[in-house]
């Protein structure tokens, strides 16, 4: 029996353990498959590092793909499936990955990228084996059906986030979401008291950290229904019809929920729902607000970030108390902010949000001591680039960003990659990308373009179709300006605050 089910009440192992839209697996049936899976895992050529990537769409096989690797000692790397080849090719070579695990939707970007970082192993779920690509189900069918060694030392997921380089960097999943345990047997016992309301469902994308913590609560016993992409009236109907009680969204999908007609919202009955967490992006307060009156007060919002995990927590209660706040510090975090000289700041002066890490920890890019650097003012007190202020009794406000990050429909887009693409180009001089608001993502990213010839500039067509050759097409600008000037200094610096004050107001305010 893997470790999985032998952690769910003997009386429930005949329920649904995964539903996705082909199938529903009980947990009795997902036994067998588990451990076959986790030994073919296991199996593999691995070198000083256990490492197996994840480039597929959100799946029944994908979530026991994740688990496997859990019950296996296995760290798993999360590839965005927008990703092109020569992209996740970086990733795959740079986490030292022995193997990529594909859907049928990835399967050919991940054979040319895994050719590309060098990598022999690719198998691929519902897939016709063929040169280079090795058919999941044969595979595991294969392996041994004996539980995983349960004592093997558990690895955390290995996940990257961009930085103002344009090239990723990689941070392990923070101890908060994966114990630093001896065993995979102890880390279950860990995650087991802590796993959201079963049964949950996964409506974001599996390599986003909100959604994989789902599939991690499967490892630790809950149900989950995983859906491939997020359509606002089937989310309501599969929370009526499994009486869904968990599950973790970003605005954007709120938004989306909200815009349906009341009609066909009145229709579902989402009682079910215990805890509806959100992240990832700020949320509009009349959009929580008209989410907390449909639902009832079950929405909890965690802020933070993939290298830190939540930083500050608030439920519902707090939020109706204190609106467009992200709430307060979880251990063991405290809340500094940072006035421009330095000194700390009293409560609603607004500075730079910085957390400082009780245990000393921090944040850590791997094989990036200058980024790592760069986040912390002092040793375990770290920025994710945020401005804000606290309130007298600790609370968070965010006002803006330091960085030039963009935040679209919970998706972090980082304007350095889609400049350094788009400066190849050879009609743009100079070119600047920078947040503009979306009335449903949130924000999206624009650029601003100095043409190499103004009589003869690209048309924005253009543009977009040089940049999508690089580029997922998520990474790339909405919309294309032509500008004289984009306010580059002799050190050449671009002030990206203020190029973003032509498409928002000046009394901008992140939440408010």
């Amino acid at each position: 029996m893997s470790l999985t089910i032998a952690g769910v009440d003997p009386a429930r192992r005949n329920d649904f353990a995964i539903v996705d839209e082909r199938t529903t697996l009980s947990w009795n049936e997902l036994d067998p498959i588990l451990n076959r899976a986790a030994n073919a895992l296991g199996a593999l050529p691995y070198g000083p590092e256990r490492r197996v990537a994840v480039f597929a769409q959100n799946s029944a096989e994908t979530v026991i793909a994740y688990v496997a690797c859990l019950e296996a000692g296995i760290s798993s790397v999360p590839v965005s499936f927008h990703l092109t080849p020569a992209e996740a090719a970086y990733i795959l070579k740079d986490s030292g990955a022995v193997a990529v695990l594909v859907g049928p939707e990835t399967a050919e970007a991940g054979l040319a990228a895994a050719r590309e970082a060098g990598i022999a192993t690719v198998i691929g779920w519902r897939c016709e084996p063929r040169d280079g690509l090795i058919a999941w189900e044969g595979w595991i069918a294969a392996a041994s059906e004996a539980e995983p060694d349960s004592e093997r030392a558990p690895l955390p997921h290995l996940h990257y986030t961009s930085g103002t380089t344009g090239r990723p960097k990689a941070t392990d999943t923070p101890p908060q979401y994966f114990p630093r345990v001896p065993t995979v047997r102890a880390l279950a016992e860990t995650l087991r008291p802590r796993t959201t309301p079963s049964p949950g469902i996964a409506v974001g994308p599996l390599y986003h950290t909100g959604p994989l913590g789902m599939a991690r609560n499967v490892f630790a016993g809950t149900s989950l229904i995983v859906v491939q992409h997020f359509d606002a009236e089937r989310t309501l109907q599969l929370i009526d019809k499994y009486k869904v009680r968990g599950s973790v969204m970003v605005p954007t999908h709120f938004q989306r929920l909200l815009a349906l007609p009341a009609e066909v919202r009145a229709k579902y009955d989402v009682s079910s729902m215990e805890r509806l967490a959100h992240t990832g992006a700020a949320c509009p307060r009349e959009v929580k607000q008209a989410m907390i009156d449909w639902f009832g007060p079950v929405l909890v919002e965690a802020y933070g970030g993939t290298e830190a995990g939540s930083t500050t927590f608030i439920s519902s209660p707090e939020w109706l108390a204190r609106p467009g706040s992200v709430g307060k510090a979880l251990p063991p975090f405290e809340t500094v902010i940072y006035g421009d000289d330095g000194d700390v700041l009293g409560p609603h002066q607004i500075g730079q949000v910085y957390f400082r890490d009780s245990s000393g920890h921090g944040i850590v890019y791997r094989g990036d001591p200058e980024k790592t650097a760069a986040a912390h003012i002092a040793p375990g007190v770290f920025t994710l680039g945020e401005m804000g202020y606290v309130d007298e009794d600790g609370y968070l406000f965010i006002t803006d960003r330091v960085s030039d990050m963009i935040v679209s429909g919970g998706v972090n887009i980082y304007p350095a990659e889609a400049e350094q693409v788009l400066l190849r180009h050879p009609g743009v001089a100079d070119i600047a990308v920078v947040a503009a608001p979306h009335p449903e993502m949130g924000e999206e990213a624009r650029a601003l373009v100095i043409a190499a010839d103004p009589a003869h500039p690209p048309t924005a067509e253009e543009l977009n179709a040089f940049c999508r050759e690089s580029l997922a097409g998520y990474k790339c600008p909405r919309g294309y300006e032509f500008v004289d000037d984009i306010g580059r200094t002799a050190m050449g610096k671009v002030n990206k605050k203020a190029l973003r004050q032509r498409f928002w107001p000046t009394d901008r305010t992140i939440g408010g």
